[in-house]
């Protein structure tokens, strides 16, 4: 996997790279023939063979066409999805273009706020997709460009107290030597936020390396973060660094912290103790002089009770933590920053306008996407309409259908389900446990450790806490 710089860089290949993924032969053939002048196609036709295609490249593509509908369950749009988080685990920047039969609305949308950038049905116009592909390289373009202005200041959008505070944080943090922890939803910035605590720190100017601790294959990752010595497995045919080598005196960012394996939290946590580390097949030890930077999407906390974090490594990276706060949460800055989305990818163009009914709508939209569905929902609206004036019913097309009340689409509900009920060892009487553990800790907390109060929380009786507490072994004081 290659390390990532700062910031994206640049394709220097004549020709740029698109993954192009889809479980029908004669489709893939077709099509990366028709591309092949133009672009260097690499083909895959299942999620894991696309994955395994991207761990030999040097550097992973800037572009990708993605079929929803794929081994083992042609039929169903679930393998599509995950392979669309799988890509902008590994990069974030990725611009992935569906190309898809499955074209209901509820499919359209999903992948969308996932992130791809755009959805194109079954049977393909080839010069319509070239244009599509050519008009996304602008887009990247156009992003990077705006990422090297973007030096020396804070940068976010908006003057939401929540924006404010954010701001100040990571002003109050970035030349820290402490583990910072970046926690907060898909695509609300976290990245964004451990490049600017590297960039206004005094380590400006040595690497910002990122490594995605759920994009690696657990036995790949060890020898990606601390290297090896040659001969350490099968294949190492010679002595290479790791992340926290070639990180010198700059900043290593681990983001999906989340997903790092139990085997490996105990090496991190020494590294994070006295900066100790072995490369694979080394007895001599390293020290890592590099800032630790972690970034996740989970409950770390929670994961800590039902053992899956170990406590003390979630203590040592929490020392300085930093929530960034979902969309929905910031009020009138969702206008703001897609007044700035405009701004970038409108450019030289006529740009659109919303009508005030849609700009209501998109104020009252809770965006389960977060910023990265707000940009690419702009970058639609863009090329569908540019000039134009968009109404609310145009609007809606480009957005997830409403949640329930939980907060999730019925998409995201079923793919969630699905792939839990799926995953070796599954026990329905466990998660029901976990869940149930987790509801009364959260109410425990919020009372205070008053049982009468957090039982009024949860609607129940007090006895009836009282019994589901000795059950579940949660300690509390009477």
């Amino acid at each position: 996997m290659a390390r990532q710089a700062t910031r994206p860089v640049p394709e220097a290949q004549a020709r740029p790279a698109v993954l192009f993924v889809d479980d029908d032969p004669m489709i893939l053939e077709s099509l990366a023939l028709a591309l092949e002048g133009e672009y260097d196609v690499i083909t895959a036709h299942s999620r894991p063979q696309a994955l395994g295609a991207l761990r030999r490249m040097d550097a992973p593509p800037p572009l990708a066409l993605v079929d929803l509908g794929l081994p083992p369950r042609p039929h169903q749009p679930q393998e599509g999805y995950g392979l669309i988080s799988d890509l902008l685990h590994v990069r974030p920047d990725m611009k992935i273009l569906v190309l898809s039969g499955q074209s209901d609305a509820v499919n359209i949308r999903h992948a969308l706020t996932l992130g791809a950038v755009d959805f194109i049905p079954k049977p393909c116009d080839v010069p319509l997709l070239r244009t599509r592909l050519a008009h996304q390289l602008m887009m990247l373009a156009a992003e990077q460009a705006e990422a090297d202005e973007d030096q020396g200041e804070v940068g976010f959008i908006g003057d939401s107290s929540a924006a404010e505070t954010l701001r100040a944080l990571i002003r109050q943090f970035a030349d820290t030597p402490f583990p910072v922890l970046v926690q907060g939803e898909s695509g609300s910035g976290k990245e964004l936020v451990a490049k600017y605590l590297h960039r206004l720190s005094r380590r400006q100017a040595e690497p910002f390396l990122t490594v995605n601790c759920a994009a690696i294959p657990n036995e790949l990752l060890e020898a990606q973060l601390f290297g090896y010595a040659k001969g350490a497995y099968t294949g190492a045919q010679q002595a290479r660094a790791g992340f926290f080598e070639d990180s010198g005196d700059g900043s290593l960012f681990l983001d999906e912290i989340g997903d790092m394996p139990p085997e490996l939290q105990a090496k991190l946590l020494r590294v994070l103790e006295n900066g100790e580390y072995h490369r694979l097949g080394e007895t001599q030890a390293r020290t890592s002089r590099a800032r630790i930077i972690a970034a996740t999407n989970r409950d770390l906390r929670a994961e800590v009770a039902r053992g899956a974090f170990r406590a003390d490594l979630y203590h040592r990276l929490g020392v300085l933590s930093i929530g960034v706060p979902p969309l929905r949460e910031r009020g009138a800055d969702v206008l703001k920053l897609l007044e700035h989305f405009r701004g970038v990818y409108c450019a030289g163009g006529a740009a659109f306008q919303l009508a005030p009914e849609a700009a209501a709508f998109i104020g009252r939209y809770r965006f389960p996407g977060n910023v990265r569905e707000l940009r690419n929902i702009v970058i639609r609206l863009g090329a569908k309409y540019p000039g134009g004036r968009v109404s609310i019913d145009q609007l809606a097309q480009e957005v997830e259908p409403p949640a329930d009340a939980t907060g999730e689409s019925a998409g995201q509900i079923s793919e969630a389900i699905q792939a839990e009920v799926l995953r070796d060892g599954f026990n329905l009487e466990q998660r029901l446990q976990e869940l149930e553990r987790r509801y009364i800790v959260a109410a425990l907390e919020s009372a205070g450790g008053n049982l009468s109060r957090a039982a009024r929380m949860l609607d129940i009786n007090r006895t009836t806490l009282y019994s589901r507490l000795q059950r579940l072994g949660i300690p509390y004081s009477e």
